[in-house]
């Protein structure tokens, strides 16, 4: 596979082209990967009663149903989004993953996961004692998506 990097300053805005003979899992990859770069900078709107916060999508830890509120967390704060949960599911980069019918979370913030057999799995998160719970349905495929971070880093 050949990588090259062309400079064209008349661009109005990057581009990412990737020319390949067949749709491989390599090629897959590579394109989920650098999505995943683009929508992680991208900033979204959160609300906190009437004001308007744009945060990028790498500083969420989790969103998580409230009610019939979606809640998103940072470390420090915890914002309204206007999304449904399987709206979020479809529109977030590869670095998030449904972990429960009520959560999503940011496979990049994991510091570590307290199993239990008999009922939901609980996730803790760098730098803050913030926790989600993930349900015995999603436990393995979460500890699948990790194991697969860790041999592509």
């Amino acid at each position: 596979m050949k990588i090259k990097i062309e400079i064209d300053e008349s661009l109005q805005e990057d581009e990412v082209l990737i020319r390949c003979g067949e749709l491989t899992d390599e090629v897959s990859q590579i394109q989920r990967l650098v999505s995943d770069v683009v929508n992680a900078g991208q900033k979204y709107v959160f609300y906190k009663g009437n004001t308007e916060y744009y945060l990028p999508l790498k500083d969420i830890l989790f969103f998580q149903t409230e009610g019939e509120q979606i809640l998103a967390y940072t470390k420090e704060d915890v914002y309204e989004t206007k999304y449904k949960l399987y709206q979020l599911e479809e529109m977030l980069p590869g670095f998030f993953m449904r972990v429960s019918k009520s959560a999503i979370l940011n496979t990049n913030h994991i510091y570590s996961i307290s199993r239990n057999l008999t009922a939901s799995s609980t996730v803790t998160f760098v730098g803050t004692c913030k926790q989600v719970l993930v349900s015995r349905y999603y436990y393995k495929p979460l500890i699948s998506k990790l194991e697969e971070k860790r041999l592509h880093q």
